[in-house]
């Protein structure tokens, strides 16, 4: 399974190529609360946006970039990780636990909800 804890995508920053965090919740999440990481780039694609913003997002980071996709809870990025698995991105990865495990084990600062 592609995925990567806290821990994990938290030591992505500053790495070489810089990773994504590709963030998929919806606009009124995304209002609450994000994860905001130095070194990190990070895109807001709303899950049920993804299909047809692909092309965008291969543009913009290549099919190599390393991306950690995260939701809430991590269901939904897994499936967004599926997806574009089959599309051809080769270093995408899923957030277990989503942004709600990043408020209780590296940033507590960031709201749960």
């Amino acid at each position: 399974m592609r995925e990567l804890d806290v821990h994990q995508v938290a030591a992505l920053a500053g790495g070489s190529p810089r990773a994504l965090l590709l963030d998929v919740r919806e606009p009124w999440e995304v209002a609450l609360a994000r994860i905001d990481v130095p070194g990190l780039d990070w895109r807001h694609v709303p899950m049920g946006q993804v299909p047809q913003r692909v092309e965008e997002l291969e543009r913009d980071f290549g099919l190599e970039q390393p991306i950690a996709v995260y939701c809430h809870h991590g269901v939904r990025s897994l499936q967004v990780v599926a997806f574009l698995s089959r599309q051809g991105f080769d270093v995408v990865y899923n957030l277990a636990g989503g942004i709600d495990a990043w408020s209780e084990e590296i940033d507590p600062s960031v709201p749960r909800y």
